[in-house]
């Protein structure tokens, strides 16, 4: 088996998964690679992502486990045999990492839920909107850099919101509507484009207005990826260093909760889009 030198996300958690099997059967890397007859750094390799593994393998291992949950088995299976590049390992090396992990998460996510604050979701950003977010970044970009980062956000929107692989919902805080990056003319176009693709079929947008008070986990960027079965779901949040990514059973089931709380708090789809078509009209 040919060594990763960096793995995605993905492929982290295909690794992650196979450890906590390991775990819950409280068996050794040792045991684990007697299965196969290799050696026991092998086992700690594969499960740090750094080495594939065969879907065949993956079906020994949770047989070997004593993992019962055929579904959850057959969904490991196809993370392992799935080695096909997307189209965001063409920005490999143009663009931070964590933008490429979010965008192989969504790829292969049932479904999204996309919580912000501070400006809209990024599929569902314009493009000068997003060059302006760019340009106003914390580490001043190149153009070339500026540029490059502008077209890989818009090809991540046309595959999530022109193609319209699974559902997208995004619940968007009143106060990112209302924030003039790239100034008025710009603030305008993004409203207007949001206005727009709200009406797709498979995407639901909703604004949590300023009237609906304070609420749990308001202060954190958060998507939710829906995965083939819900152990598979991941959670993440946006950070100075990037996306972090959380996938432990306590976790989905309280960002579960904070999106549910969100959704409650949040305008109907027609109230939100009348309440972005007033913002338009006050910028």
């Amino acid at each position: 088996m040919p060594p990763r030198t960096t793995p995605t996300a993905r492929q982290e958690r295909l690794g992650i998964e196979l450890r906590k099997m390991r775990d819950s059967a409280r068996q050794t890397t040792a045991q684990a690679a007697a299965v196969f007859g290799l050696d026991r750094t092998k086992i700690t390799q594969v499960e740090k992502g750094h080495y594939p593994i065969t879907a065949e393998r993956v079906r020994t291992l949770a047989t070997a486990f004593g993992e019962t949950d055929a579904a959850y088995i057959e969904a490991l299976a196809a993370m392992a045999d799935d080695r096909r590049k997307g189209w965001w390992d063409e920005y490999r090396g143009f663009v931070p990492q964590g933008f490429l992990d979010i965008c192989e998460f969504e790829h292969h996510a049932q479904g999204m839920h996309s919580y912000q604050i501070c400006h809209p979701p990024g599929p569902m950003q314009s493009e000068r909107y997003s060059r302006a977010i760019f340009r106003d970044n914390q580490v001043q970009l190149t153009p070339r850099v500026v540029e490059t980062r502008v077209e890989q956000r818009m090809q991540r929107s046309e595959m999530l919101m022109a193609k319209g692989t699974h559902p997208y919902t995004a619940i968007v805080h009143e106060a990112a509507l209302r924030m003039q990056f790239g100034g008025r003319d710009v603030a305008r176009e993004q409203l207007d484009w949001m206005l727009e693709l709200s009406q797709l079929p498979h995407v639901t947008l909703r604004v949590i207005s300023f009237a609906a008070g304070g609420f749990k986990g308001p202060g954190q960027a958060i998507n939710y990826a829906n995965g083939p079965v819900p152990r598979l779901d991941t959670v993440s949040y946006d950070s100075m260093e990037g996306p972090i990514f959380l996938h432990l059973a306590a976790h989905l089931e309280e960002y579960r909760a904070v999106i549910e709380q969100m959704t409650d708090r949040s305008l109907s789809v027609a109230d939100s889009r009348d309440l972005i078509a007033k913002i338009k009209k006050e910028i």
